[in-house]
């Protein structure tokens, strides 16, 4: 089974190529940019072979998007059909999201984090912690069972940088890095330090809180673009994994295709 897997964040879209579950390619552009949304869907396309049976020439795969941006879904599916005259299949929607949700309104719970959370615990098969910083910051918990019971939402690191910007007076607007000090000596890196090790603390003191309602220390998985800027200071971290959200894409259209057998 050929897998396009389309993935629309709130900053960056990304395209993947799954033959049988394994990733032939995978590549991320910013989703205001559709040339390269366009170039890059062409590109995984091409991958995927011809239906050897066909009269007419026909690639045999499937097309596959989540979104938590409805404006950019629109404008996907009209690139995948006038790329590569293709219809998208959307998940959740036209195929569920394989994973239970222990409260009412998950409906309401973005897709992105539902499906990070799914090929976190198809690894882990335990209670997981999954991390994961993109424009926002989401940091949820599955119990032992699978189960789906919540989690935090913070500002990413822009968002934050910006926010201190718009909502001064002379604070520059900084992108996150490591720091070379645990202090700045002038504004810019002390803004650096503030944002920096503010989202280690937080993620660590939450960690420790989804631990504690548990009753024991489950696996933590960190993922997302600006999970890189950190992840060398987060010790208490278990493993970082790219591109989760496509990878839960896969395991739930593979376990909705074998119970529909």
């Amino acid at each position: 089974m050929n897998l396009l897997t389309i993935d629309i964040g709130n900053t960056n879209i990304t395209t993947a190529h799954f033959a049988d579950g394994i990733e032939v390619m995978i590549k991320s552009v910013p989703g205001d940019d559709t040339q390269s949304i366009a170039a890059t869907i062409k590109d995984a396309w091409d991958h995927v072979p011809f239906v050897k049976s066909a009269k007419e020439p026909t690639r045999d795969g499937i097309v596959l998007v989540s979104s938590v941006k409805p404006q950019w879904t629109e404008m996907v599916r009209k690139i995948v059909l006038e790329t590569i005259n293709e219809k998208i299949k959307l998940i959740p929607g036209d195929f569920p999201i394989s994973i239970e949700v222990d409260f009412k309104n998950s409906e309401k719970v973005g897709s992105d984090r539902l499906l990070a959370a799914v090929a976190a615990y198809e690894v882990v098969q335990d209670a997981v912690i999954i991390a994961d910083f993109g424009t926002a910051v989401t940091i949820d918990v599955v119990n032992e069972k699978g189960v789906f019971l919540g989690g935090t939402i913070m500002p990413g690191f822009a968002i934050a940088a910006k926010a201190l910007n718009v909502g001064t007076a002379q604070l520059p607007e900084v992108v996150v890095k490591k720091p070379d000090m645990p202090f700045g000596q002038n504004t810019n890196d002390a803004i650096n330090c503030g944002l920096y090790y503010s989202a280690i603390g937080a993620l660590q003191e939450i960690i420790r809180r989804y631990s504690e309602h548990l009753g024991r220390w489950p696996q933590t998985v960190l993922t997302g673009s600006g999970s890189k800027v950190i992840k060398d200071d987060c010790e208490f971290i278990d493993s970082f994994v790219s591109d989760l959200v496509v990878k839960g894409m896969v395991i739930s259209f593979n376990k909705y295709f074998e119970e529909e057998k």
